[in-house]
Formats: C-alpha cells, sequence, structure tokens
C-alpha cells in the first residue's frame, strides 16, 4: 500500500494552514483552490513559503495542496511554510537536519500584543499636558 498523501500542520501568528505533499508530483502548488502566484501575489511571500523547498532540494518533486485560514497574508505565508516544511520531515526523516538548521520547523511564536486600558495601543501611553499657570 503506498501513501497517497503526507499532511501537517504549520502556524504563524493567527493562521493556520493544513498542508498534504503529493509524492511524485510535478511541483504544483494550490492554495485554497488557487494557484499559488493567484493567492499570494507579491513575490516576498512566495520565496518565503518556497524556502523549505529549495533549502532540501525537493522541489517540483512533490504536488502540494494546502488549506490556509486566519490571519493576514503574510501570516498565512508563514503559516505554510511551517506546514510544508513539518510535512518534508514526516516524508524524509534525513530532512530534519537541514530544517532545523535553517529555523523552518520552530513555530514562530511572536503575535500580536493586546492593547491596555488607558493607553492608545499595547504600548503607546496618552501624551502628558502639564498646564502650569502663570
Amino acid at each position: 500500500m503506498s501513501v497517497r498523501y503526507i499532511e501537517a500542520v504549520g502556524r504563524r501568528k493567527t493562521a493556520t494552514a493544513r498542508v498534504r505533499l503529493y509524492p511524485a508530483g510535478s511541483g504544483e502548488i494550490i492554495v485554497n483552490n488557487r494557484p499559488l502566484e493567484e493567492y499570494f501575489p507579491r513575490l516576498r511571500d512566495r520565496l518565503h513559503l518556497l524556502e523549505p523547498l529549495e533549502v532540501t532540494g525537493t522541489k517540483g518533486s512533490f504536488n502540494i495542496s494546502v488549506l490556509v485560514k486566519g490571519g493576514g497574508i503574510s501570516g498565512q505565508a508563514g503559516a505554510v511554510r511551517h506546514g510544508i516544511a513539518r510535512a518534508l520531515v514526516k516524508a524524509d526523516e534525513n530532512l530534519r537536519k537541514p530544517l532545523r538548521r535553517g529555523g523552518f520547523l520552530t513555530r514562530d511564536a511572536r503575535m500580536k500584543e493586546r492593547k491596555k486600558y488607558g493607553l492608545k495601543r499595547a504600548r503607546k501611553a496618552p501624551q502628558y499636558l502639564s498646564l502650569i499657570h502663570i
């Protein structure tokens, strides 16, 4: 029995990506039923999420299907990148070392800081006005 696909989940900020790697593929990447170039129009985001494939030399050897939800565009690209790296490790355990060295397997835990009461944003305080009577 052969494996139909390898599945992994990647996360970044508030985005979650479910990534499926189909072995012996042509390198086609589909994100939310749309081609990669259509879903991520910015070149920076596309290059960012393709980094794990380039580091391991597996670009073009898998068809990738992604379902991504939540967050913004760059957060989603980071989630897809994380998911691809995790799926590659499931596909071939020997890829763990280069992916770990590149930092692709570590979940980026940075989140938006919450707004605090009495402040305008998370840390910005209202300007202090001194009323000096002469």
